[in-house]
């Protein structure tokens, strides 16, 4: 059985491992390849950051340079996909040769979706790639990026912005909204913005940019009001969509993702869809989205991994969560950022939400103290009500029994 795998990030790499894994119990040994358009060995791109300040290989490289070695899989790095045909089960890569298949896994990631005039001239920055990434911070420790513009204050341009006040830079963030719009409401958001400016960086929230500026290289950012603002670096971190242009007159069911059931199948057969590319259910609400985290990848390419080879078994569907371990400033946001009910406690900078529909958990936002987290998502998940606990919910030391009852908090 030739299984092709698109792509070598969280799910494509979770994919081959449990493929290498589950195999020979069922008297299987698949013939793996793996294609990438990234020339480094798999990496994990929320270890990039750290890497790039401590020098740490290890985690950057989460399963080891040398994995595709391990798991006996063929590696075609530095080569990105130029079309997918079902109807012969082959793949074209842009150097022009094709690669046949029996199973694919489609699992080719995110990439940068800015949708301003100028986002593609030279100059401008994306955090979406080790190789990008690099070429902005060996500028940055060099000492030729001095001030940096990031256009975005979602995830990853917090990120970056934190990655490059550390290397030294002055650091300026615009957003049309507030700090991490996708994930946070406006008051934890504020205390993150707090944060980050005690840093050092300055962040304009409601502010929002027209267009990079310049003709053969960028000069500046124009705004919506006509000022410009100019830095020695520009970063576009506006969001991102999935990496699936290439699936063009591919017969594929194709929305903002690839659509897939819950055993992540897609409307044709021998093909899976995982990862940033993946359009599933929300786990909560049922409905249709991606939600690009580390979470979700994985444990769709254990379940695509284990459909291929004959196993029994389904994805419970897509949670929204992030954390954020840069700043100075514990995050966990789980779940919606609101609800027909709000418990809220707060005190200095700790600040604890807890969003209820029905008496039952829908999301929560914790910052400064993030202790319960993983209690709040338990409930959350099941769908228990919660209304008889009340204000003592929002207790750090909240814990409870398997009965999940109101007498079961201890203090």
């Amino acid at each position: 059985m030739r299984v092709l795998i698109l792509g070598a990030g969280p799910a494509g790499l979770t994919a081959a491992r449990t493929l290498r894994e589950l195999a020979p119990a069922k008297t299987i040994d698949p013939a793996i390849t793996m294609v990438s358009a990234e020339a480094s060995p798999p990496y994990s791109p929320p270890a990039m950051a750290d890497h790039f300040l401590t020098g740490r290989e290890e985690t950057l490289y989460w399963q080891g340079a040398d994995v595709c070695e391990r798991l006996r899989t063929e590696y075609r790095a530095g080569v990105a996909v130029a079309g997918v045909y079902p109807d012969q089960r082959q793949v074209l890569l842009e150097d022009g040769s094709y690669l046949d298949y029996d199973k694919l896994i489609i699992a080719t990631g995110s990439r940068l979706h800015a949708p301003l005039e100028g986002f593609d001239l030279p100059g401008v920055y994306n955090f979406k790639s080790l190789a990008a990434a690099r070429e902005l911070v060996d500028h940055a420790k060099k000492g030729d990026v001095k001030t940096a513009l990031v256009v975005g204050a979602g995830f990853i341009g917090v990120e970056v912005a934190v990655l490059l006040q550390e290397l030294g830079c002055a650091v300026t963030i615009i957003d049309k909204l507030w700090v991490m719009p996708n994930i946070l409401d406006e008051e934890t958001a504020e205390l993150v913005r707090c944060d980050l400016e005690k840093r050092g960086i300055t962040v304009h929230g409601n502010t929002e940019a027209l267009r990079f500026s310049g003709r053969k290289r960028v000069k500046g950012v124009k705004l919506v009001d006509g000022e410009k603002l100019v830095a020695d670096a520009y970063i576009a971190a506006t969001g991102v969509k999935p990496n699936i242009s290439f699936l063009d007159n591919s017969g594929l069911d194709v929305d903002w993702g690839v659509r897939v059931d819950n055993r992540m199948r897609t409307n044709l057969p021998n093909i899976w869809a995982v990862g940033d590319v993946a359009e599933t259910c929300d786990r909560m609400s049922g409905e249709r989205y991606v939600h690009a985290i580390w979470p979700n990848a994985t444990a769709q390419g254990e379940v695509a991994a284990q459909d291929i080879l004959g196993y029994s078994t389904h994805y419970a569907g897509a949670e929204r969560m992030n954390s954020m371990k840069h700043l100075g400033l514990p995050i966990m946001a789980v779940g919606a950022a609101s609800g027909s009910e709000t418990l809220r406690w707060r005190r200095g900078d700790s600040l604890r939400k807890i969003f209820l529909d029905d008496g039952r958990i829908v999301g929560f936002r914790l910052t400064g103290d993030i202790r319960g987290a993983g209690t709040y998502r338990s409930l959350m998940l099941k769908g228990t009500d919660v209304s008889g606990f009340g204000e003592d919910l929002l207790d750090p030391r909240f814990r409870i029994s398997r009965c999940v009852s109101p007498e079961a908090v201890y203090h």
